[in-house]
């Protein structure tokens, strides 16, 4: 839509250089103990860019999909616009409750069972770190973000944000066991530039400590189903 309108725009006259043009393509490389991860590790990362003048995210039409399974959520990273909704499908054979304490998106949808689904709408901006009152050891992470430029590298940690505005921001990357990369840039970038090329260095436990939905700790239960 926006291509149409700059479009029309230039047609008339109304318009010299494009508003709608920029992008920006990059690489993420991950390491930790000094040593460098895979490239299919980056799929991990969030990669987001917020304009300093705001650009309205909207909220996505459809649901996205945070399952379980296997004891997991996946993906265990997922980021979405404000307003948007997530579904929390169980595929396991196992009862899942998954929950979050997470200030302004806090919600508890119980237990279910395999073939069932939780929906919940998150209205605020924000991380949420999204649990399992049953198993410790299942994390997830929703960045509900405020922008609607934003993507997840590919196996290999590359990764391109097109059709953004041109004019200052910055270009964020996020993963749970690093701190927040910042990179502020004016866009367009130079054409005939180098390629961005991000290496984040994780520092923080996979599993954080945490508690269950009630403040306790959780009891130690052997399941060997899995």
């Amino acid at each position: 839509m926006h291509r149409l309108i700059m479009l029309s725009a230039l047609a008339a006259g109304l318009v010299s250089t494009p508003v709608w043009a920029a992008w920006i393509q990059g690489s993420v490389a991950l390491k930790a103990d000094n040593k460098a991860l895979r490239g299919a590790a980056a799929q991990e990362v969030v990669v987001y860019f917020r304009p300093v003048q705001p650009v309205k995210a909207i909220a996505a039409e459809k649901p996205f999909e945070m399952k379980m399974y296997r004891k997991q959520f996946l993906p265990r990273a997922l980021p979405i616009t404000v307003g948007s909704s997530v579904t929390f499908p169980n595929d396991d054979i196992i009862l899942h409750n998954a929950f979050s304490v997470s200030p302004e998106n806090r919600f508890d949808a119980s237990l279910y069972g395999q073939g069932e689904t939780f929906t919940q709408r998150f209205e605020r901006p924000g991380l949420v770190k999204v649990y399992c009152n049953v198993h410790h050891s299942m994390v997830g992470n929703i960045l509900v973000l405020d922008t609607p430029y934003f993507t997840r590298p590919d196996n290999q940690g590359r990764f391109s944000l097109e059709d953004l505005p041109n004019g200052a921001g910055e270009l964020l990357l996020w993963h749970e066991r690093a701190r927040l990369t910042r990179r502020p840039m004016t866009l367009p970038l130079a054409a005939d530039g180098p390629m961005l090329s991000v290496t984040i260095d994780l520092t923080v436990r996979r599993l954080p400590p945490h508690q269950n939905k009630f403040g306790q700790g959780y009891r130690r239960v052997r399941d060997t189903r899995y």
